[in-house]
C-alpha cells in the first residue's frame, strides 16, 4: 500500500502508541501488576516503516481453528478467513480469527520472534472489512497480554501464521 501522507500516518501512529502507553499505565484493565506500573515508561517499538502498511483483499472463510495457548491448552477459535500479504520476500497468506468480542486479529511469528520481540508471537488487530478490503499495518503489531504477565492465556500463531523472514515493526520484546 502506498501511504500518500506519509507525516499524517506517522503522527497517527505516534498517537495510537501514546493511547496503548496510557492503557498500559492507566487503564484497570492493563496487563501490568502495580509494581510493574510503578516503573513503567512505556512500550519499546520498531522504528515505523511505512512500507509494512498493506490494504489486501480480505477473503472471508468462516472455521474452527484449533489453537495451542501460551499456557499449552488448546482452544477452538472461529476462523474468519485469510490475506495474502504481499511481502518484500514474496506473498504470505495469513489466517484470521475472530476474538472475544468478535474483532479481527492475526496472531503470527516471524523471525523476530524470541530474539527482539516477544517468543510466543504477536498480534495485528483488523479493523472490520465491509467492502472487502482490509488493511494490515504490522507497524501496530502487538504483543499479547502474557508476554506482560505470565498467568494471561494467550492464543499463539497457528503454523500457517509463522513467517520464515524478520518483520521489524511494531512492539519489541517487553
Amino acid at each position: 500500500m502506498l501511504i500518500s501522507d506519509i507525516p499524517n500516518y506517522l503522527d497517527d501512529l505516534a498517537e495510537w502508541r501514546a493511547q496503548r502507553d496510557d492503557f498500559f499505565a492507566n487503564h484497570y484493565a492493563t496487563p501490568l501488576s502495580d509494581q510493574v506500573i510503578a516503573d513503567f515508561s512505556g512500550i519499546r517499538y520498531f522504528a515505523p516503516d511505512p512500507a509494512l502498511v498493506f490494504e489486501v483483499h480480505l477473503e472471508t472463510a468462516p472455521s474452527r481453528i484449533s489453537v495451542e495457548s501460551s499456557t499449552g491448552a488448546i482452544s477452538e477459535y472461529p476462523g474468519a478467513g485469510k490475506v495474502v500479504v504481499p511481502f518484500f520476500a514474496g506473498s504470505v497468506e495469513l489466517r484470521l480469527l475472530r476474538g472475544e468480542e468478535d474483532e479481527y486479529f492475526i496472531p503470527f511469528r516471524d523471525e523476530t520472534s524470541g530474539v527482539t520481540t516477544y517468543s510466543g508471537g504477536r498480534y495485528l488487530a483488523l479493523d472490520d472489512a465491509s467492502d472487502g478490503r482490509i488493511t494490515v499495518d504490522f507497524n501496530k503489531a502487538t504483543n499479547p497480554y502474557c508476554a506482560y504477565d505470565p498467568d494471561f492465556s494467550c492464543p499463539l500463531p497457528p503454523p500457517e501464521n509463522r513467517l520464515g523472514f524478520p518483520v521489524e515493526a511494531g512492539e519489541l520484546d517487553y
